[in-house]
């Protein structure tokens, strides 16, 4: 499996004079993985963040997205390189499918595409975004690599075991995003409250540290330099397998946004 930084920053929602603040102070607090995505329109912001941090290229693992409107080979070949141009990189460290779009059914040749682009060096992985088992066979079928990664919506709430069952099976990575799932109350939960003041942190970082004790890579989204430095800050402490367990049994099969790979489309 790729080996990854366990915790990285999730940039979704921010424009790009907020995301040039919080990827330089991301970076200058310690985080070495930036997630962004073509759909997010905040690449500009997040490329010029990572120049003013100053920190060598090769220190930074910077991952971007397709998204549905460049998908198909031509079009997602193209598409990259305006990412990079956006970015001012000469590669990004992953590419991903932001979205399956099934309907659309122009995702096994953007991943493709992905792949041949991989071998010229304009990124050096390739992976997918909300992919399904049946849409990673796709791709096995296609005789195309294995994913890298496959980010997925992954919190308390929602743990799709079949897809990470899935990914482990296939040797990909699974990354969370949303795994603080913004907006539902997840961190209010009495369970998840009552762990945080056995071990003295917020519930923000229980979640959190319940992700790397799951073998999950966690992009959370933070603006302020103090929950910057606290989604960091998981290490110091670690679950007992009751209160990883109490947390496992809050599955609910709840999206964040009802955003249901299957059928959701995004452009």
């Amino acid at each position: 499996m790729l080996d990854l930084p366990e915790i990285g920053l999730g940039t979704a929602r921010n424009d790009d004079a907020t995301t040039r603040r919080v990827v330089a102070e991301a970076i200058e607090v310690g985080y070495r993985l930036i997630d962004t995505a073509a759909k997010y329109e905040n690449e500009v912001g997040v490329g010029q963040g990572i120049a003013d941090a100053g920190l060598a290229r090769d220190e930074l693992f910077v991952t971007t997205k397709l998204r549905g409107a460049d998908q198909g080979y031509e079009q997602a070949r193209k598409a990259l390189r305006a990412s990079l141009d956006r970015l001012q990189l000469d590669h990004v460290d992953l590419y991903l499918i932001h979205w399956p779009l099934p309907r659309l059914g122009k995702f096994v040749d953007s991943y493709r595409a992905m792949v041949e682009m991989q071998a010229e060096g304009l990124t050096r992985h390739v992976g997918v975004s909300n992919f399904l088992p049946e849409h990673l066979q796709a791709l096995a079928d296609a005789g195309l690599p294995t994913p890298a990664v496959n980010q997925v919506e992954f919190h308390p709430r929602l743990q799709q075991a079949d897809v990470v069952a899935e990914n482990s099976r296939r040797g990909v990575v699974t990354e969370a995003w949303s795994p603080l799932g913004a907006g539902t109350g997840i961190l209010e939960e009495p369970a998840i409250v009552s762990i945080a003041d056995a071990h003295g942190v917020s519930p923000a970082q229980v979640v959190l540290r319940w992700d790397l004790q799951r073998g999950v890579v966690t992009i959370p989204k933070a603006s302020s330099r103090e929950r910057l430095v606290a989604n960091l800050d998981v290490h110091g402490f670690e679950l007992l397998p009751e209160q990883v367990a109490a947390i496992d049994a809050l599955e609910r099969g709840e999206r964040t946004s009802g955003q249901d790979p299957a059928v959701h489309e995004e452009f």
